[in-house]
């Protein structure tokens, strides 16, 4: 078996980040995953899964089958209704080949229509509504478990105040692609993705521009140049 075969095969996914204007600035849904579950069982996460056969339409690119799982994942996850042509296209994510269950993951933005949630109580066990800053300080403090999407999208967020701005910036910009590389060097983990110096050497000690995530030990810390 040649090395391209054994990596694993891309499957589609869509991960939707529901935003709502709150007191205090914008705020986003969390849910968390049951910790039964395999890959990110206990993390706390944006509503998504994979592409199904329904949301499929010969002859359409892969970013309009996520486009429609997004919707239904909102609404058979946390019982909110999204409209297709609201979502805005953020980001696609991608895992190292390593990885055993690979996404080929898009994730979109989208205003609430409203916040009542209704989680499945099943794949999801809980939820919360939260500003990401407040997300992302109790990450820091070892209260909640998120992963590296997840964090780098909260860090994007908690850098606005409204859901009018995080969507006009969002629709303003190319879509981010992230190909994640997970290296360790001298006990020190961290993700890196395209844009880095070291990412095609997959040496973090090389020196120049920076994107990358500090993943060993809490905070967590972003490099992005």
């Amino acid at each position: 078996m040649t090395q391209a075969e054994d990596v694993p095969e891309l499957v589609p996914a869509a991960t939707v980040i529901v935003v709502r204007d709150g007191d205090d600035g914008v705020e986003t849904l969390l849910l968390r995953r049951n910790s039964k579950l395999g890959f990110g069982g206990g993390a706390w996460v944006f509503p998504g899964g994979r592409v199904d056969d329904a949301d499929r339409v010969a002859g359409e690119a892969e970013e309009a089958w996520a486009r429609r799982a997004a919707v239904r994942e909102a609404a058979e996850e946390a019982g909110i209704a999204l409209e297709l042509d609201e979502l805005v296209p953020f980001a696609h994510w991608t895992p190292p080949a390593a990885q055993v269950k690979r996404f080929s993951t898009w994730f979109f933005l989208a205003p609430a229509r409203h916040t009542d949630v209704e989680i499945d109580g099943g794949e999801i066990v809980d939820h919360f509504w939260a500003r990401p800053a407040d997300a992302l300080g109790r990450h820091a403090a070892g209260e909640v478990e998120l992963l590296p999407p997840t964090w780098v999208t909260l860090d994007f967020l908690s850098r606005h105040n409204d859901v009018a701005t995080t969507l006009a910036d969002a629709a303003d910009e190319p879509v981010s692609t992230f190909i994640t590389k997970f290296v360790t060097v001298d006990g020190q983990t961290v993700a890196m993705w395209e844009g880095d110096a070291g990412y095609e050497a997959g040496d973090p000690t090389i020196a120049g521009t920076r994107h990358r995530l500090h993943i060993t030990g809490l905070p967590w810390r972003y490099e992005r140049e």
